[in-house]
């Protein structure tokens, strides 16, 4: 049987961050890699909703218990079946990359999830998801839904130069990290182009897949543009550290947040990881992978990872390994203290 079970509503100091994330295909480890960022760093605790094919379902759960208790304990997990409320299943899954779609029904099938964080399965946290999951303070009365933009430059962005479809704002926004607000999505009637009045959200998906597949290319990615251009108050946009991906560094760096604060959360779409492109990239992907659970975080990750970094620095990406390496030091030294200050504190003799 899947792992359904439904949560429910918890005082504010008790309640968990929601962490969603689709896996199929070969994206097991990828996922298993995010989801161990998403455990070392964060102060809270997790609750992770892996969608996932039925034939990943006993490889997650078998992984996720090898993890040790001292990181077990901060998240629970509960892993649900590839499904499409609406409309044709066969279809929603060649959208794009398989499975992908599944992101668009996340409000329908979580229904006591009030808020999520929504991450594909080449993100890397390299700060507290706490971070994050803080700007859903930050919304105003109509917006339910954060993301970045997909690119900062409009005139060498993908949707300024090749959309025929409508999309958010000057450069459209990426999809890869989205934060949601999943009661006032159920809630909200969406502006659309296809009926004067108002759509839920499970009304308006499909047809509007239906009007539009033949424009799009990103898939799931490109209706989430369409949804929030016809309603652009429904959005908050945050700033491109928080979705930082290949094209804020390979043309030039061109994230200024990142400049100033340094990566928040890592995006290594393209396959970054996997091929010699972007080595600043796969040099922290294979370094927190490799990160024994146990060990000293700035001995077996911090170091290895500026040592890797000194054989990317012939990269555009690898000339600014500081916008890599700000946050997460930043980070560790926190979650040091943290543990020194727990340690003491249960040692200390009054």
């Amino acid at each position: 049987m899947w792992d359904t079970q439904k949560h429910p509503k918890e005082p504010p100091s008790l309640q968990c961050m929601h962490l969603a994330v689709v896996a199929c295909g070969d994206r097991l480890e990828e996922t298993l890699i995010m989801l161990k960022s998403a455990v070392l760093f964060s102060n809270r605790r997790l609750c992770f909703h892996i969608f996932a094919e039925d034939s990943l379902k006993p490889e997650f759960e078998k992984k996720l218990k090898e993890w040790p208790s001292s990181y077990t304990k901060k998240f629970e997990s509960n892993i649900y079946p590839i499904t499409f409320s609406v409309g044709n299943a066969q279809e929603w899954k060649k959208l794009f990359k398989p499975c992908a779609a599944q992101r668009l029904f996340l409000p329908v099938i979580l229904k006591d999830v009030d808020s999520l964080l929504y991450v594909d399965t080449d993100v890397l946290f390299l700060r507290p998801i706490d971070d994050i999951w803080h700007l859903l303070r930050e919304f105003n009365s109509t917006q339910l839904a954060a993301m970045a933009p997909e690119h900062e430059i409009p005139k060498i962005g993908w949707y300024s130069r090749f959309a025929r479809h409508p999309y958010y704002g000057s450069t459209g926004v990426n999809s890869g990290v989205m934060l949601m607000n999943l009661t006032r999505i159920r809630s909200t009637q969406f502006k659309n182009s296809l009926i004067p009045g108002g759509l839920t959200w499970e009304e308006m998906l499909y047809p509007l897949y239906q009007k539009y597949k033949n424009y799009i290319t990103w898939g799931d990615q490109d209706l989430l543009n369409i949804i929030f251009y016809f309603n652009p108050e429904c959005l908050y946009v945050f700033p491109c550290q928080w979705n930082y991906r290949p094209d804020h560094c390979m043309y030039g760096s061109n994230c200024r947040g990142a400049e100033e604060e340094g990566v928040s959360i890592l995006h290594g779409n393209r396959g970054v990881y996997h091929d010699d492109k972007q080595p600043t990239f796969r040099a922290l992907y294979e370094v927190i992978r490799d990160f024994p659970f146990e060990d000293n975080l700035f001995q077996s990750l911090y170091y290895p990872l500026q040592s890797k970094f000194l054989d990317t620095v012939h990269t555009l990406c690898g000339r600014i390994p500081q916008v890599f390496l700000k946050q997460i030091e930043k980070t560790m030294k926190k979650v040091y203290e943290n543990r020194v200050i727990v340690y003491l504190g249960a040692n200390h003799r009054y």
